[in-house]
């Protein structure tokens, strides 16, 4: 069997009905993984088993935000080997920002990845891997989003801390940069898009597929553990 291959493996992924998520479900599935998704949304839940298209793939309602859910999800699913969760949902805003917006992003973001690890880590395989998801504005904040920025450090500290607390299980995160939308252009979410370019080396935001290869590499390399990866084009250098 190939070093890099994830034949009869049981994937985890929370958040995998759309975007990073969706296209890590799909590389992985390709490599022989039996997948199991989850999300909020079941219509988003059916789509992308449609889309997957394969028997292999399971599918769960959950809302990560609330860590009961969180815990008997992890009990239904049972003994597992690899764990990613991109699933968030958050607003952000500056450090004048109410305490709503301000709260968000852990409460989207952060703690929903604690609640998965925390309730994962009993039924996760002693040789499988956990990869939590961050984001560059960790390491490049811009003066819109001091939470965001927070949290997304915070995450990474995280994945530092499960590396060695959940050994020998592995750890990591994978931190993207911008990551292109169809259907966006001539929005404001458009136009940060185009501002994105400029401000990467590569001059261009990201696809999903680029991160989930990035997710794909962090779950199949066995000597890897405690890093974060940055798939951004380049944003924390320029």
């Amino acid at each position: 069997m190939s070093t890099y291959s994830l034949q009869d493996q049981r994937v985890v992924i929370i958040g995998g009905s759309s975007g990073i998520g969706l296209a890590a479900a799909k590389m992985a599935a390709d490599l022989g993984a039996h997948v199991v998704i989850a999300g909020r949304s079941q219509a988003r839940l059916e789509q992308a088993k449609q889309f997957l298209n394969r028997e292999n793939i399971e599918a769960y309602s959950l809302d990560n935000r609330e860590e009961r859910q969180v815990q008997l999800f992890f009990d239904k699913v049972g003994g597992f080997d690899h764990l990613f969760t991109p699933g968030a949902s958050y607003v952000r805003g500056p450090v004048t920002a109410s305490t709503e917006v301000s709260e968000s992003s852990f409460k989207g973001k952060f703690w929903p990845q604690f609640y998965a690890a925390k309730h994962a880590a009993p039924h996760i395989s002693k040789s499988g891997s956990m990869v939590l998801m961050s984001g560059a504005f960790s390491q490049r904040p811009l003066n819109d989003g001091a939470s965001y920025a927070a949290c997304n450090g915070a995450i990474e500290s995280l994945g530092k801390a499960l590396a060695v607390e959940l050994s020998p299980v592995r750890v990591n995160v994978v931190s993207p940069g911008t990551i292109w939308r169809d259907g966006e252009e001539g929005t404001a979410r458009g136009a940060a898009f185009e501002e994105y370019k400029s401000m990467s080396l590569l001059q261009r935001t990201g696809y999903n597929e680029e991160v989930a290869h990035t997710v794909i590499y962090l779950m199949t390399n066995s000597f890897t553990t405690g890093s974060t990866l940055y798939p951004d084009g380049g944003y924390v250098y320029l």
